[in-house]
């Protein structure tokens, strides 16, 4: 048995964007045309256009821009929809961390698989709006690791706290006691 989610983003108790609308918008972005982006997707441009209708009338704000003419004609997001999408993206790795994640139930219940755990002090923690970088120094190096905020924000992260390392084949994790 495995655990199954679905995300969605709201305004105002209107649903902004799920998976199918979030694929849109990072095909208008990628392809810079609605009609080239609709057809990677292979839906209607009727519904590719309905489906920026229904996110822009629950924002209540424009979601893509469209210039016509010259060089630098397409449709373009707005700066808005960029973070819509960003902040889709954001919600979804943290719920792929949590529920697709196995090594996420084990740090749940204060077991922890990975062997290469190294003690070590927070020398720095830069702050971004989604990702954070701490900076661990354990004896006689630096590491970095890139985590979500919000991991940081729960675990009460710190310049000077002691924390633990923790080295899986493709991340670093971080423990605190």
């Amino acid at each position: 048995m495995k655990a199954k989610t679905k995300l969605w983003l709201t305004e105002g108790g209107k649903p902004l964007i799920g998976e199918g609308k979030a694929t849109l918008l990072k095909t208008i972005d990628e392809e810079k045309s609605l009609n080239k982006a609709r057809k990677k997707l292979n839906i209607s441009y009727k519904h590719a256009w309905q489906m920026l209708k229904n996110i822009e009338e629950s924002a209540g704000k424009p979601i893509v821009k469209s210039v016509r003419g010259g060089k630098e004609q397409g449709t373009f997001l707005t700066d808005y929809a960029k973070e819509v999408l960003a902040e889709y993206e954001a919600q979804k790795k943290i719920i792929h961390e949590t529920v697709d994640d196995d090594t996420f139930w084990e740090g749940v219940g204060l077991k922890i698989s990975a062997r290469n755990q190294i003690a070590g002090k927070v020398i720095d923690v830069e702050d971004g709006d989604v990702i954070s970088k701490v900076k661990i120094e354990i004896q006689p190096t630096l590491i970095t690791s890139v985590i979500t905020r919000e991991a940081v924000e729960k675990l009460d992260i710190k310049k000077g706290d002691k924390v633990l390392a923790i080295i899986k084949s493709t991340e670093v994790m971080i423990g605190k006691r």
